[in-house]
């Protein structure tokens, strides 16, 4: 009696202790855009920090980064990760959102948990945990400040990114300011695909067909850099205003110096979510713990007064 009371006890002990020995490594796959412009490079700088810094910190922890050049190739990375890789959790920056939303969907029906970043899925029962920018003061902010700036009368072009969930929020948010301020005439809006040289095409054309324009929206700021190429180029001296966007150095720098007139001001929205989205994913995980359903990292006005804050020589944005 004595010694299968012994067995039992120990049988109790080893069955307590086992979810701790049998708990499974996280394995994180990252899965990001290619670094095709400055805004990208940062959010893969990022990332690789990210990686470096968690492996060195948690032994049980890790982490494999996957970078596409467009959704296509992102779809067959997810699977990928999933079926070669074997990860048992996904942090997706997804290069679309239409076109990656049923592959996320296919890597959390096979029991991944999914953290989105930034650019939204269009079904969000496809993910666990969303992770973003302020996308709504990202376009409102932007909008406020031009029609300050202007009075409240103007001619407004704009330039969009890609079409996804972010740049649809950004558009809403802008317009619905302009709604206030029915002496601001929105000419057109068009989109650029967060890069310079489309940035550079769309503003040609938008001063080719518009002779008075008071200032250009460019929401990005690898955009503004085209649109300013194409207004030097074209040697319009109407623009009064060229506002872009997320805090890159050089343009924070240009505001610092005073550089250019037509770019006083800028909206904050830094790469570094991406780490941010992957430190809190692995930290959740590795505690068998879930994210809130959504994490907003607030946006603001970068003025001469506070960029000062908002600059980072060090970074590759």
């Amino acid at each position: 009696m004595i010694s299968r009371r012994l067995t039992l006890t120990a049988i109790a002990a080893a069955s307590f202790a086992l979810p701790a020995l049998a708990a499974d490594p996280v394995h994180v796959g990252v899965s990001i855009p290619a670094a095709t412009h400055s805004f990208m490079g940062g959010i893969n700088y990022w990332a690789n920090q990210a990686k470096k810094d968690l492996e060195k910190q948690h032994k049980g922890l890790k982490i494999t980064i996957r970078t596409a050049a467009n959704a296509p190739e992102q779809a067959n990375q997810l699977q990928d990760l999933s079926s070669v890789s074997k990860i048992n959790a996904l942090v997706v920056f997804p290069f679309e959102s239409a076109a990656l939303t049923k592959p996320v969907a296919q890597v959390k029906a096979k029991g991944a948990y999914v953290t989105v970043v930034d650019r939204g899925l269009t079904d969000t029962s496809a993910q666990d945990a969303y992770v973003a920018g302020d996308n709504t003061a990202f376009g409102k902010i932007p909008a406020e400040y031009i029609a300050k700036k202007l009075g409240g009368k103007g001619n407004v072009v704009a330039l969009r990114g890609i079409a996804t969930t972010l740049d649809n929020e950004r558009m809403d948010a802008f317009n619905a300011v302009l709604k206030n301020h029915p002496d601001i005439k929105m000419l057109d809006a068009k989109y650029a695909n967060w890069n310079r040289d489309d940035a550079f095409k769309v503003t040609q054309d938008y001063l080719t067909r518009f002779k008075q324009i008071d200032a250009i929206w460019a929401a990005d700021d690898d955009m503004a850099v085209g649109v300013l190429k194409a207004i030097d180029q074209a040697k319009r001296d109407d623009i009064k205003i060229v506002f872009g966007g997320a805090g890159a150095k050089g343009m924070v720098k240009t505001i610092m110096d005073g550089k250019d007139k037509r770019i006083d001001a800028d909206v904050s929205y830094s790469p570094k979510f991406i780490y941010d989205a992957i430190k809190l994913t692995a930290e959740a995980r590795l505690k068998g713990e879930k994210l809130p359903a959504t994490t907003i990292i607030p946006s603001v006005l970068i003025t001469k007064d506070n960029a000062k804050d908002f600059y980072h020589p060090d970074s590759p944005f």
